[in-house]
Parts: C-alpha cells; structure tokens; sequence
C-alpha cells in the first residue's frame, strides 16, 4: 500500500520562531480540516531495562512551555516515567500527510493545575479514573463495569480527585515538523534548544527524509 505526498511544501522561512506558535497553527489546522481526535499523541516510554512501550493519549493543554496530559500514576507510562523521565510524543495528522515528533522530559504538574482540570472533566470520567486500577489485570469486562457502578454509587455528588491520578508535562529538548512530500522527498524542519538547555534560543535545522 502506498499514497503520494502532494499537498504542500515545508520550507524554513515560513516557520514560527517558536516552536509552540508553530504547533499551534498546525494544531488549529487539524481542527479545522474535521480530523478525528486532533489533540491525540503517541506516547513514548521506555523503563529502567530500556524496554519501550507506546500507547496514545491526550494532549489537554500546553502549559509554560511544556505539552500536558494526565493519567493515573499506577499505570504503566507513569511508572516508566518515573523510572526514566525521557519521553517521545507523535501526533500522526495523516490526512493532512503531516507529523509532528517532541522528544523531551516529563514530569509532574502540581497538585493545584491537577486539580483544576479535574474539575473539568465529565462526572462518568472521573467515576473511570477510580474505578480503573489502570494496567493491571482484571477478570471480565463485568468487573470494571461493577467497580464502576461502585464508585457512583460512593460519590453521588461530587467525585473527588483521586491520589493517584496527575497531570504530566512534557518539556522539549527537540520539536520536528514532518510534511509529506513528492517521490519520497519529505520536508523535515527540526527545532532544537541550541545549547541544549532550557532557556536557550531554539534553532531550526532540515534533515533528511
């Protein structure tokens, strides 16, 4: 199976300075054009023995220079993530033959900015967040179904925010911006720190497809 690349060009003077500005605008394109879970990345992991793993995610804000999702802290990202804090995020916009690849650094938000997003989420959302000891192996879908009918029935108003579930920033060393191109030749623009540290001036290099 194989598609040409036909529909555009990515070329260093139409970049943003700002890595960020720039994924906004590829971001709100993605919006725009109707694509299913828009927001949605590959995360990256890998533990203490070096074995990756990947699954997808949400991408619910970017924050101070950071990418933000949350998830529960006993899941097998968040254990890896702690074991080895360097992480990958891919949003895979294949409709538009575009990609987007950070590789960076999470971490923890706080308590509070946890918190605040919580408050935002769907009442059946937060009764799943307790109701799943995320990774874990369970019995049947009855179980899950059954924990979480529990967890209604515990909170029938409000539901609190559980211990074990956080938000996680994930801090850019590098950001790439992929356009699929004709014949193979595919635009590769990658903005690095160009120090290599977090207050440097980010520089932009192409690489080859």
């Amino acid at each position: 199976m194989r598609r040409r690349y036909t529909s555009g060009r990515l070329i260093e003077r139409d970049l943003a300075p700002d890595p960020f500005d720039e994924f906004r605008a590829w971001l709100h394109d993605a919006v725009t054009k109707g694509l299913a879970e828009p927001n949605a990345m590959v995360l990256g992991t890998a533990g203490a023995d070096g074995r990756p793993s990947s699954r997808t995610v949400l991408l619910k804000g970017i924050d101070d220079g950071a990418f933000v999702f949350f998830t529960n802290t006993g899941s097998r990202k968040a254990t890896e993530i702690a074991a080895n804090p360097q992480v990958s995020l891919c949003f895979p916009w294949i409709a538009m033959e575009r990609q987007v690849l950070v590789c960076g650094v999470a971490s923890t938000v706080s308590r509070d900015a946890t918190l605040a997003y919580w408050l935002t989420r769907p009442r059946e959302s937060q009764i799943g967040a307790w109701a799943s000891h995320q990774s874990t192996v369970i019995g049947t879908r009855d179980d899950i179904e059954a924990s979480a009918a529990a967890v209604g029935e515990r909170y029938p108003d409000e539901v609190p925010l559980p211990d074990f579930w956080s938000g996680y920033r994930v801090v850019p060393d590098t950001v790439e911006f992929w356009q699929g191109g004709v014949a193979r030749l595919h635009d590769r623009l990658r903005y690095r720190r160009g120090g290599g540290g977090a207050d440097d001036a980010w520089v932009v290099e192409r690489l080859a497809p």
